[in-house]
């Protein structure tokens, strides 16, 4: 009883990771395209972000 209470949370731990992996990757992936349409607004503004002003 008390093995395949083991092996089952093992198998639980095993899948929770697999979705936590999957879930880091989608991320990574959405952050990718944010850099990429971020860096396409540089080449068609260049100007944009390039200057702060400041008051104190």
């Amino acid at each position: 009883m008390n093995m395949s209470m083991i092996d089952t949370k093992s198998q639980v731990g095993t899948a929770v990771l697999g979705k936590v992996m999957d879930t880091n990757e989608a991320m990574g992936q959405n952050l990718v395209a944010m850099l990429d349409s971020a860096a396409m607004e540089r080449s068609v503004n260049p100007a944009v972000g390039g200057n702060l002003d400041l008051r104190v």
